[in-house]
């Protein structure tokens, strides 16, 4: 115990109590109470009245804690209002009822924000202001309707938030946690993880279908009003349990707690060896008072029945004004929201489905390589003595496309891995999931370029309808070749031997023999600054020209298309080591402003662990 509070007593500032600015806190010195319990009382009851303020003093007159000078923790949300909440609340009902409680009944549905951070309380109007402050200038670019889409796995079930979408609220939390940290002096931390909003959470894996086909009942277009709403709660008892009393319990002892129906009690697992059966230990939220009581007057509340709501903000989107081109989101039978029309907002996020109106850009570097994973000498661990491949791990081709030549030409033009066709194949389904358009599809001569492109055209199941135009200037950086030549690539005939939908009427802009071994950095930023705006001047209707090429394609297409100055050589080699699989760059036209600009890819990233060999004989048999 003498550890934990020394924890909490190492949060507290060592500043001299300051006194309040609230209207609240002058009444209240007037009834003769002190400074810094006044202040207390006005945080623990979120400010609202002195009724309250005054009511909270007299019933924590015994609190052994009242002079204790620890502060609160806060958190902002942003809570849904309208047909979606009491949606949700019905869904938290029904899966409670069907499957028990799990960890995302303790708190109300909501998306959060800032993280819980701690506030001295005389500063905790400041929060309020800066709260009232920022939802002001956010107001006119808050999403008139936010769009969410069903996610599952075994031990979780919520809602993410579109990206785009996402990014404003981001936006919106950096701005908040910004000016609190500055006016308030509190260190709070804005939520930049993915936004999403908990269904479900750490339930047993046999309920998961059971919450999905509630999930499902759940219409995320329903009208709904977004609220910013600041809570506190008392860091003392963060680790706590929870009860809510049944009935009222006068003391027998004077080590027993007195307790009302209604009041919410603290509980630690970890001090219950001195209550004897049937009787717990706890510390009273009402009274901050600590004794013994009877464990089957009480039921487990939740977490967030002890939290203290202070101040919200509401984005009314009635309040603003909006194109009538503006909708509710069209709603599939499964229950994803898919948005068909947003408006720009002033910071020129937009929806990924407006995609489809403009011309898009999608950069796209090739997924795993065979070489990547089992290094330069691979084809030689796939070679008989005369000379045949056979497949020697399972992450190896099944089988390489013929070649005139000999197939170590494959050592300097490797193929995908196994893997990477998988994630190739992944990124088009999640492509035709977000229902992107693909126009236009590019790749680099390389080999493991072309596959990539084919296998996201399979997953987008535009095969055969969008064949691929082989472009040799988007080849990378030739400097990086290690046999200090350039490849020697499958001619088109070969492709398409080897089944893949090769355009052939296309003619790039830079033939092969104009790729120079070992070319300067500035050559190849040349080369694609040219062959960018040669494929945009190429595809001149709307949708999304795919473009599968390197690594370095990424930073030097698209700096080259917004019209950024190119890396210096030495940041940019960093850069593009930093690049993954199937990293991706997503530019979209502003025809209006007749300028391109680099916004969120239109579907997650794809992060995978290694995978390393395994020999049973070596691990399990050995001594």
């Amino acid at each position: 115990m003498a550890v934990a509070e020394a924890q909490l007593y190492s949060k507290v500032p060592s500043k001299p109590w300051g006194r309040g600015t609230s209207a609240l806190l002058e009444p209240l010195l007037a009834k003769g109470f002190p400074a810094h319990l006044a202040q207390k009382a006005l945080v623990a009851t979120g400010q609202k009245t002195v009724e309250d303020a005054v009511k909270w003093l007299h019933s924590h007159c015994n609190d052994p804690s009242l002079d204790d000078p620890i502060p609160q923790e806060y958190a902002l949300y942003l809570c849904p209002r309208g047909r979606l909440l009491s949606r949700l609340q019905n869904f938290w009902r029904e899966s409670k009822r069907q499957c028990g409680k799990n960890r995302a009944h303790e708190v109300f549905p909501h998306v959060t924000l800032c993280d819980f951070f701690t506030c001295e309380d005389q500063k905790v109007e400041l929060l309020y202001d800066i709260l009232n402050k920022v939802g002001d200038s956010f107001s006119q670019i808050f999403p008139p309707s936010i769009f969410l889409t069903l996610h599952a796995s075994p031990s979780y079930l919520g809602f993410f938030i579109d990206d785009s979408q996402a990014n404003i609220l981001k936006d919106f939390a950096v701005a908040f946690s910004t000016e609190a940290s500055a006016l308030a002096d509190c260190h709070v931390k804005p939520s930049l993880k993915q936004f999403h909003l908990t269904l479900a959470h750490r339930f047993y894996p046999h309920h998961q279908k059971t919450l999905e086909q509630l999930a499902k009942s759940i219409n995320p277009g329903e009208p709904c009003q977004w609220v910013a709403a600041l809570y506190s709660r008392d860091m003392r008892f963060v680790h706590y349990q929870r009860l809510r009393v049944l009935f009222q319990y006068k003391p027998q002892n004077i080590d027993e707690l007195m307790i009302n129906a209604g009041d919410l009690i603290y509980v630690d697992p970890r001090q219950q060896s001195e209550a004897g059966e049937g009787w717990v230990i706890g510390t009273s939220h009402r009274t901050g008072c600590r004794g013994f009581l009877p464990e089957n007057y009480t039921e487990r509340a939740y977490e967030s029945d002890t939290w203290v709501k202070h101040r919200e903000y509401v984005f009314d989107a009635a309040s603003r004004s909006f194109t009538k081109t503006e909708k509710e989101p069209n709603v599939k039978p499964d229950g994803e929201a898919h948005n068909l029309s947003m408006s720009r907002s002033a910071t020129n996020v937009v929806s990924l489905q407006n995609a489809a109106l403009r011309r898009g850009v999608l950069v796209m570097s090739h997924g795993e390589r065979v070489d990547q994973v089992f290094g330069k000498s691979w084809l030689q661990q796939c070679l008989t003595a005369d000379g045949k491949y056979y497949r020697a791990d399972l992450n190896f081709p099944s089988s390489l496309p013929r070649q005139k030549d000999s197939m170590k030409q494959f050592e300097c033009d490797p193929p995908l891995s196994c893997c990477g066709i998988f994630q190739s194949r992944l990124i088009g389904e999640a492509l035709l999931e977000q229902e992107v358009t693909v126009s236009s599809v590019y790749s680099s001569p390389a080999l493991r370029c072309v596959q990539t492109a084919q296998h996201v055209l399979q997953g987008l199941k535009l095969n055969q309808k969008v064949r691929i135009r082989v472009e040799p200037g988007l080849f990378e950086w030739t400097k990086w070749e290690a046999s200090r030549a350039i490849p020697k690539f499958m001619t088109v005939a070969e492709l398409l031997e080897a089944s893949y939908d090769i355009n052939t009427s296309y003619r790039g802009n830079f033939p092969l023999s104009s790729l120079v071994p070992s070319e300067s950095y500035e050559d190849y930023v040349s080369r694609s600054s040219a062959v960018i705006k040669h494929i945009i001047s190429a595809c001149p209707s709307k949708g999304v020209i795919l473009i599968v090429g390197h690594g370095s394609s990424l930073a030097s297409l698209t700096r080259a298309l917004t019209g950024l100055r190119s890396r210096d050589s030495r940041d940019f080699a960093q850069m593009v080591q930093k690049i993954p699989a199937l990293g991706m760059c997503f530019c979209e036209e502003q025809k209006e402003e007749n300028k391109w600009q680099m916004v969120n890819p239109p579907v997650k990233t794809l992060t995978h662990g290694a995978n390393a060999a395994f020999n049973w004989r070596n691990t399990i048999m050995e001594d």
